[in-house]
């Protein structure tokens, strides 16, 4: 029972780390992200199975994390209130070709990234951009001036 339970917290700090850390894919995280989440994972194995190196106590830790990935899912499913809460909501970052700097502040992101994301989608300049939009899971939507969603097969990328 005691793993059950250092692995609920685990997971509750786990979780708010990672809504802390924004809203980036590990396709757009720096070398060094990358390499702390590994190490987090092994500390957090430690946290959590302790001395115990048991199959039944893995079982138990790998089960009650993916017992709340489960509830966390379907509490979203259910309300969208706990939805917003759990996975955010997107946010506007380019308006009629206009980098709305505040809203990229509030997601740590650079007007390089986005120009960036805007290449892997096709775009050429920041004028062509009628809308931007940073989606709950670190995905960028743009839609162009001329009505048309840029790029929509770039899904590996991070573009819709």
């Amino acid at each position: 029972m005691d793993i059950v339970l250092r692995a609920s917290v685990m997971f509750a700090v786990v979780y708010l780390l990672i809504r802390l850390m924004g809203k980036r894919q590990l396709g757009q995280m720096t070398p060094f992200e990358l390499v702390a989440l590994v190490v987090i994972g092994d500390l957090i194995q430690q946290g959590v199975t302790h001395t115990d190196t048991s199959l039944v106590g893995a079982l138990l830790a790998i089960g009650t994390f993916m017992f709340w990935a489960l509830v966390m899912n379907w509490l979203s499913y259910l309300s969208p209130r706990v939805e917003r809460l759990l996975e955010g909501e997107p946010r506007v970052i380019v308006r009629n070709g206009e980098l709305l700097r505040d809203n990229l502040r509030r997601d740590r992101m650079t007007p390089a990234e986005v120009e960036s994301e805007m290449r892997l989608a096709g775009i050429a300049k920041l004028q062509d951009v009628a809308w931007a939009v940073l989606e709950p899971g670190g995905k960028i939507s743009f839609i162009r001036k001329d009505g048309k969603a840029a790029n929509p097969g770039a899904g590996d990328h991070g573009v819709d």
